[in-house]
């Protein structure tokens, strides 16, 4: 209980008086309390089901957060309840579910009721308009197609209220900045609850018609066959992550220098490829791209990748070999797609002085051109044994100066932007490495300055460097690892 912080602790106890509101005219309330017991015994046993989470947009960020773990949020039973039932009594209907809901993660009594709270506000104020816009006698009488507005205004009012609560929890429980808490849950959610409403509206409509309410049940069998397939792409995307992570922690354990640099490099590509517009699935397949970037070290000699000191020229051909041994250990993953080409083109460079193939301009993939800019920014501002982390605005600048020449430059523009509107907050650090050794008194209280490059580095291309940034650009002291 003690991770919860205090803020979100006393947002969560507002949802529960909220909800306590939307229950208080029960009452007074004339319902029919058969049909609230036959939906709240129905919710309550779709949530107990043992399936992964069914896809609902903003809830699955809760359900992230520990929430239930059955068919998850069944949404057509709590949207036919706005529809059939007045708004308290609707709000009734989740209650038992969400209170008597598995949960992996503790506080599990202050998630339940969490959830419990969200979603009776979210059906109550869906039950509110669905009825203030005459959708209860649109249903009663069969009024198509005018029964689809007040539906659909119920649809989207249960979609935002449950969207502005996630973004509230987000931002005081998980601590994501204010500007990014509500950043696209809305628009994530919106398709997913949409159909949902549409089989709720399907059980309302035949459960006041003469066949009755086991045919309005029986609309519940495609949404059962539904969520089992999404458990089927679930197992599957939880194998994914599996073997990747797999794969990182086998590159961190050999290459200890570089700890968490492949998890941040993914998190940089993911920022860029946003900016850039490029869709969701693409996005995905971009971060496993900057996961896995490295993972070709785990083919170079450790002696290599822990020697204190400079690299032999023999020595420096033999790393420069982990692009293609990465290349060639995940040829056979299907689902990485595009990723493979970024795990073996991102050394190369825009003027073609790069590696292994020396390919120039646009010959070079796309993601190999992001994951690049990435590697680089992240090798920049993070603090290793042999020299502190610069400043993410030193780092910028010299991604700009060698932008033309070792980046494309509209990469590096996309970073920019994407920092200058969300800041870099990553979330994997850098282990805790031994004092680093006082920088020349050409850097001491001058962080612009550029840090004296190894003997024999020049500017931007001039060298190539296993990091992924030239020396000159990376402020190595001393010594470079690869």
């Amino acid at each position: 209980m003690g991770s919860i912080p205090t803020w979100a602790r006393v947002y969560v106890v507002c949802v529960v008086l909220a909800a306590v509101a939307c229950l208080a005219p029960l009452p007074a309330v004339h319902a029919p309390w058969w049909i609230v017991a036959v939906l709240a015994a129905l919710y309550a046993g779709c949530e107990r089901i043992p399936f992964p989470h069914s896809p609902k947009g903003a809830a699955a960020r809760v359900a992230e957060r520990g929430a239930p773990r059955g068919l998850g949020t069944f949404l057509p039973v709590l949207l036919a309840g706005a529809f059939l039932l007045p708004p308290s009594a609707a709000a009734l209907v989740a209650l038992p579910g969400a209170l008597l809901a598995r949960v992996e993660q503790r506080p599990r009594w202050l998630r339940r009721v969490w959830r419990a709270a969200q979603l009776a506000v979210a059906v109550w104020a869906a039950s509110r308009v669905h009825w203030a816009l005459g959708g209860r006698d649109a249903i009663a009488l069969a009024h198509f197609p005018y029964a689809l507005v007040p539906a659909g205004a119920a649809v989207l009012t249960f979609c935002l209220v449950l969207t502005a609560l996630d973004g509230g929890i987000l931002a005081l429980a998980e601590r994501v900045p204010v500007r990014g808490a509500w950043r696209g849950l809305f628009s994530r959610s919106l398709a997913s609850v949409a159909v949902h409403g549409l089989a709720g509206l399907m059980m309302a409509v035949l459960w006041r018609s003469q066949y009755g309410p086991v045919a309005a049940l029986l609309v519940l069998l495609p949404m059962y066959v539904s969520c089992w397939a999404f458990a089927q792409y679930h197992r599957e995307r939880a194998a994914h992550q599996a073997t990747i992570r797999a794969l990182v922690q086998a590159v961190d354990i050999k290459d200890g220098y570089t700890r968490g640099h492949s998890e941040r490099v993914g998190q940089a590509s993911m920022m860029i490829a946003r900016e850039l517009g490029m869709d969701d699935e693409r996005v995905e397949v971009l971060r496993f791209a900057g996961i896995l970037h490295d993972v070709g070290k785990l083919g170079v000699p450790t002696r290599l990748l822990r020697k204190d000191g400079p690299l032999t020229p023999e020595e420096r051909r033999i790393i420069e070999l982990h692009p293609e041994y990465g290349h060639e250990m995940v040829r056979g993953i299907g689902f990485l797609g595009e990723a493979r080409s970024a795990i073996l083109h991102h050394h190369e460079r825009i003027d073609g002085s790069g590696y292994p193939y020396g390919l120039v301009g646009r010959q070079i993939p796309e993601f190999a051109r992001v994951v690049a800019v990435a590697d680089a920014f992240d090798a920049m501002t993070s603090t290793r044994s042999y020299r502190r982390a610069r400043p993410v605005p030193v780092a910028l600048e010299e991604l700009e100066r060698c932008a033309g020449a070792q980046f494309d430059p509209g990469m590096v523009r996309a970073l920019v932007r994407a920092l200058n509107r969300h800041g870099w907050h990553p979330a994997v650090t850098a282990g805790v490495y031994p004092p680093t050794p006082p920088v020349s008194s050409r850097t001491e209280g001058n962080p612009t300055a550029k840090d004296p490059a190894p003997t024999g580095a020049d500017e931007c291309g001039a060298r190539r460097d296993p990091d992924g940034v030239d020396p000159s650009a990376s402020g190595v002291v001393g010594r470079r690892r690869p």
